[in-house]
């Protein structure tokens, strides 16, 4: 949260861009990480290559932290800059948006868990069910950026209704029908994971239509804290 934070903070006219720019290294992510545990298993074992993928972590982590900067000044610790203030909540515009956006991490799960599994249920090799998921982010990658760009020109919302669409339409155009398909399968998984990733990372950006500059780490961080709730269900 506070990276996109830092991000909006530098942007306004090209902020659902640049926020879609920085957001395409958690899809990066989401494919080096499944095919490097793929390759590690067998090698080292499941602790093993765990531990491999923490140490990763802690090392892009500690470079990421030294590289963000905060173009505002900091504020004085309290609470109510702290905290996440559902007063916040009394807009009723933020407050459909926040209930928006729990229901899209609702859906967009889904896929994310059950892709691999779907396809070793249905024929498909063992190994390429377990790349489904980077196939997926291959499309991600992709869904992250070029949305956001789009969204500066015709509106973050109107942009946002245009992916979840598209979401809709991969779902029902082509995992409902694949079967044992491969080839649709795999048409999926890339649809999927571009019109997903637009939805993630234009959330952000969506959130900072709501309230000035200075206000957007205490609103992106309030809506998050109910949407948190949803993103663990649907992880358990």
């Amino acid at each position: 949260s506070p990276s996109f934070a830092a991000v909006c903070h530098w942007f306004l006219r090209r902020r659902g861009q640049m926020t879609g720019l920085a957001a395409v290294g958690g899809s990066l992510g989401g494919i080096v990480f499944p095919l490097s545990l793929q390759a590690l298993f067998p090698r080292i074992g499941f602790a093993w290559s765990t531990r491999v993928v923490a140490l990763c972590d802690l090392v892009l982590l500690l470079v990421a932290n030294l590289c963000i900067r905060s173009r505002l000044p900091p504020r004085k610790a309290s609470r109510d800059n702290i905290l996440p203030d559902f007063r916040i909540f009394r807009d009723t515009v933020f407050a459909l948006t926040t209930l928006g956006v729990f229901f899209i991490e609702w859906g967009l799960f889904i896929p994310l868990a059950y892709i691999s599994s779907y396809s070793l249920a249905h024929g498909v090799s063992e190994a390429l069910s377990y790349q489904m998921l980077a196939i997926l982010n291959v499309g991600s990658c992709f869904g992250r950026y070029f949305p956001g760009l789009i969204a500066d020109k015709i509106g973050r919302f109107n942009a946002m209704v245009m992916a979840i669409f598209l979401c809709l339409v991969a779902t029902l155009g082509f995992w409902l029908p694949a079967g044992n398909s491969v080839a649709l399968i795999v048409v999926f998984s890339l649809l999927f994971g571009f019109a997903s990733g637009s939805g993630i990372s234009l959330t952000p950006v969506c959130v900072g239509q709501l309230c000035k500059v200075e206000n957007y780490g205490r609103y992106y961080a309030t809506c998050y804290t109910l949407v948190s709730f949803e993103i663990g269900r649907a992880h358990v």
